[in-house]
């Protein structure tokens, strides 16, 4: 009796220890489980990274070139766009590659866009932190150049390939400040500066790059003297383009333009 007494003993403990390892056994599985649940969140992680990527890369594609600011973008490109266009073109077929020369742009934006044709020579070249300075003129003879304007530009955009576009002028003896640079113009448009010299006849337009003639004109005021003002009255018609351009223009000693001013404005509310 006692030795089968022991021997249950030994079975209870035998079965104790069986049902351990079962149950350890079980509690295996189920850490194996947790890792096997955290592996199928992890695509869903992944696809997500994926999609803030191509966001990403998305907006990087389309964000705007640096502010041209706090210039106007007077003359060849009127928009970001614009620019961003071009900058494709010249990057896949090389075309408008005189975009990337301030002289032929100054000279470009003084005979074709303001029609002054007579106009054709640049004078002088100055680069410095505010851009380029473009002196364009004519030739009254073969060993003589008259200075016309001083075209300022600035490079809009960035990299080797950003464009240069026409901002201003730089005025000395014939100044055209009002309206005032960046002011929202209305037609009528009242204009007027300052010039310095004799038997002066000043004539006045207003332009727009989306217009292959002017949108205004005025002819003419009689002018002269030291520094003295003088002013007109233009109307205008038809402003789409977001800026426009009102040049002032004064000649007839040598040739019909001989000297001109430009300042850039807002084109009126719509």
């Amino acid at each position: 009796m006692p030795e089968l007494l022991v021997s249950s003993r030994g079975w209870l403990i035998l079965a104790a220890a069986l049902l351990g390892i079962a149950l350890a056994g079980c509690s295996s599985t189920t850490k194996s489980a947790t890792p096997s649940t955290s592996a199928t969140t992890a695509p869903a992680s992944t696809s997500t990274s994926a999609t803030i990527g191509t966001t990403s890369t998305s907006t990087s594609t389309s964000t705007p070139l640096p502010s041209i600011a706090p210039y106007l973008a007077l003359w060849p490109f009127r928009t970001v766009v614009d620019v961003q266009s071009w900058q494709q073109a010249y990057s896949s077929t090389g075309s408008g590659s005189w975009h990337l020369s301030a002289q032929t742009t100054a000279l470009d934006f003084t005979m074709d866009y303001l029609g002054f044709t007579e106009i054709n020579t640049v004078v002088g070249t100055t680069l410095n932190t505010t851009g380029a300075h473009i002196a364009v003129g004519f030739r009254p003879t073969s060993s003589v150049t008259s200075t016309s304007a001083v075209v300022h530009l600035v490079r809009w955009g960035t990299g080797s390939d950003a464009p240069w576009e026409v901002v201003g002028t730089d005025d000395t003896t014939f100044s055209l400040t009002i309206p005032a640079y960046g002011a929202t113009a209305s037609s009528p448009l009242h204009v007027g500066g300052a010039i310095t010299g004799a038997d002066e006849s000043i004539s006045v337009m207003v332009r727009q790059p989306s217009t292959s003639t002017a949108i205004g004109s005025f002819c003419c005021t009689p002018a002269g003297g030291s520094g003295s003002p003088w002013s007109a009255t233009v109307s205008f018609a038809g402003a789409t383009d977001p800026v426009l351009t009102v040049a002032a223009a004064t000649g007839g000693h040598v040739q019909a333009v001989e000297r001109f001013t430009v300042t850039g404005v807002r084109s009126p509310p719509r």
